[in-house]
């Protein structure tokens, strides 16, 4: 939480840097637009604030007015009494009183006739003046909700992608509980105006109207409230069963409408996409759920010195999960689930009680570590193109590569956590991988749509994986071993070996590149110039995460001294040195630990290292106890000319069926029986 919290806080410290010094990143109009967005809503916070202010002033106006009326009205009772006791007069006196009597309630009732009228004309504003302002209270509150909220929670999704942090809350809490505060003061005016009323009423069109303010401003507090009712830190989109994880809810208005003084509980259940979409169409889904989870109940809790009002869930752990029916040929982790979180609270000493709910975003549920790579395709996939406003959880099946391929470099960015992202060279390498194309233009490609089929459910062409599959295993290898070198730009990666050769043909001997192998995922290749009678283009076999556990990849170029040259001229050891496993002189004997003495690991390859032991292409001889790569055939420079290898493909890759192949054709000549000059003679 403390590092989210110093991400967010150095990221709005840059932003606000950049607009300071009228930075010309491309950030910038973007800057520029928020501020200005920002500044018309604090611009209509004031006008709201005046026209409030001014409403509280008519209403008390109103008030006095009325009081003062009710006053002249009880006088004008008053006359009418003494009226009723003239006849007790004698004749004389009542003559004289009656007629002073006469011009006072004349003068009285002319008066209360015409302050009624006033009375009622002020009540009309004041009803008209709190429509204008609840108008623009409704406009406020869909700028806030509908635009600033929903923008947040779209970041929040896009973050889950690899996406910039959504940012803080604390500037939209501040717009929410000014809302609050704005609305709540309008209500308790209309419901003083509608309590006037009662006191005096006035036949005409007032009640009437006051009773359609007091259900909008109702309306529109409630929308606030269950609006603001969020999900600020999400639950991961990829849950395992038994494994714990987190989330925290929070109420954006909680204390401003002091919620917190009656803290109310939250409760987290896990539903189906199916069971979502009941839910949101107001079907009764008689408290289903689809799975278990322990420990799915918290009270909110008010922090003071940040005027929060949260629930933080910090050992949930989901025991079961009950999956539906799958369509076709959709797998278990195509299958999306969500977590509801509701609760129930009252503002206003019970005035209004509120029933809130609010959706996760949607999670994958996985029993087993294997499953987390397609689980994280369909994440990526609904994170990326989900629309808003959307049906649970519906998301396009086909998207424009161009929209796919931002997706891509978001996640590789923050997978990899490199400012290094793909380029337009990389990207039409993957368009080519997908599409199983040649163009090798970016904008040939602009129109294409890909299908989810394609990214991560169809294998490509020739290959026993998907697309996803071996981009996620590019991603995997990258971030456990070679982050550094990817960021110094010593990885060329996506290229293929045709364009590796193509890349290397004008260069002196020595020179190689790395690449992300076409055949196996999460592997890394060495492509290398060396011409030699045999062949001018050398290939290792990849090298996987596993082989990269065991020696880097920087001490396994260090000890291969034919490499010299980093693609495109870049001495190899100003490149890779700073990253070499410091090794033991040879004068310098190995310590021995409890008897034994340490061995080394060295890099061989056999057709670079003669008899002798020293790195020249010549005779083979056996590689050491590291993960010994072998040198792959090349369609066009065959080492073995007059006997080629059968058990490689044209790429230069194992053929499993080939293989089998030779292993059942070796199989049945060690079945046959020997030929007799091959059997010792008995000794007679």
């Amino acid at each position: 939480e403390l590092v989210r919290c110093i991400r967010h806080i150095l990221y709005h410290e840059q932003r606000l840097v950049r607009e300071a010094n009228n930075s010309p990143s491309p950030a910038g109009s973007l800057v520029d637009a928020m501020s200005q967005k920002h500044l018309q809503i604090n611009q209509t916070f004031e006008e709201l604030r005046l026209i409030t202010q001014d409403s509280e002033n008519e209403l008390k106006k109103l008030q006095q007015t009325q009081e003062y009326f009710i006053i002249q009205y009880q006088e004008n009772m008053r006359l009418q009494a003494q009226f009723s006791q003239l006849s007790q007069l004698g004749p004389q006196e009542r003559l004289s009183r009656e007629t002073t009597l006469q011009q006072k309630k004349a003068s009285l009732e002319a008066w209360l006739h015409r302050e009624a009228q006033t009375l009622q004309q002020y009540r009309v504003d004041l009803a008209e003046k709190h429509q204008k302002t609840l108008q623009l209270l409704r406009k406020q509150q869909t700028t806030i909700l509908d635009d600033e909220l929903i923008q947040w929670k779209r970041r929040q999704q896009l973050a889950g992608n690899g996406g910039p942090p959504e940012g803080t809350l604390d500037v939209l809490q501040t717009w929410c509980e000014k809302l609050a505060e704005i609305i709540w003061q309008n209500r308790q005016q209309i419901r003083r105006a509608e309590h006037l009323c009662q006191q005096l009423p006035i036949p005409g069109p007032v009640e009437e109207m006051l009773s359609e303010l007091n259900g909008t401003i109702t309306d529109i507090i409630s929308a606030l409230v269950t609006s603001t009712f969020i999900i600020e830190k999400q639950p991961p989109q990829v849950l395992k069963t038994q494994t714990k994880f987190a989330a925290t809810v929070r109420l954006l208005v909680g204390g401003k409408l002091n919620v917190h003084m009656n803290p109310p509980q939250v409760k987290a259940t896990i539903i189906s996409e199916q069971q979502a979409k009941a839910l949101l169409k107001n079907e009764s889904t008689r408290n289903e759920s689809s799975g278990e989870i322990l420990n799915n109940c918290c009270v909110m809790e008010y922090h003071q010195a940040t005027g929060t009002l949260s629930a933080h869930f910090r050992n949930m752990s989901l025991k079961r999960i009950k999956r539906s029916d799958r369509r076709g040929a959709e797998s278990v982790t195509e299958e999306k689930f969500t977590i509801l979180f509701e609760s129930q609270f009252s503002v206003g000493g019970n005035e209004l009680v509120f029933q809130v709910k609010t959706l996760s975003l949607p999670v994958v549920v996985i029993v087993h570590g294997s499953q987390d790579n397609n689980a994280t395709a369909t994440v990526l996939w609904d994170n990326a193109f989900a629309e808003p406003g959307r049906v649970p959880f519906a998301v396009p099946d086909k998207v424009q590569w161009p929209q796919l391929c931002e997706a891509l470099n978001m996640k590789f960015k923050a997978e990899v956590q490199s400012s290094r992202g793909l380029t337009k060279e990389n990207l039409v390498f993957l368009a080519q991988k997908l599409f199983n194309s040649t163009s090798s233009h970016l904008e040939d490609y602009s129109s294409t749509t890909v299908s989810w089929s394609q990214f991560n459910r169809e294998n490509l062409p020739g290959r026993n994986y998907t697309f996803w599959q071996w981009f996620d295993g590019v991603m995997e290898v990258l971030k456990k071993h070679l982050k550094p070198h990817w960021n110094d730009g010593a990885i060329l990666g996506f290229v293929n070996k045709q364009q590796a050769h193509d890349l290397l043909i004008n260069k002196p001997d020595g020179t190689f590149l790395l690449r992300f192998s076409d055949s196996e995922i999460g592997g890394i290749t060495i492509a290398w110039k060396f011409d030699s009678s045999e062949r001018m283009f050398w290939n290792l076999m990849p090298f996987t995460t596993r082989d990269f556990s065991i020696r880097s990849l920087a001490d396994r170029l260090g000890d291969l001294s034919y490499l010299i040259y980093v693609f495109p001229d870049r001495p190899k050891d100003e490149v890779f040195s700073k990253y070499y496993t410091p090794v033991l002189c040879e004068s310098t004997p190995a310590k021995a630990v409890d008897g034994y003495v340490k061995p080394q690991i060295k890099q061989v390859v056999p057709e670079f290292v003669s008899a002798s032991g020293d790195s020249a292409p010549g005779g083979a001889t056996y590689m050491d106890q590291a993960p010994s790569p072998a040198v792959c055939s090349q369609p066009h420079y065959n080492m073995y000319a007059q006997n080629p290898d059968t058990v490689l493909d044209p790429e230069g890759d194992f053929d499993l069926d080939d293989t089998m192949d030779v292993a059942r054709h070796v199989e049945e000549l060690l079945r046959r029986p020997m030929d007799s000059q091959w059997i010792p003679h008995a000794q007679s």
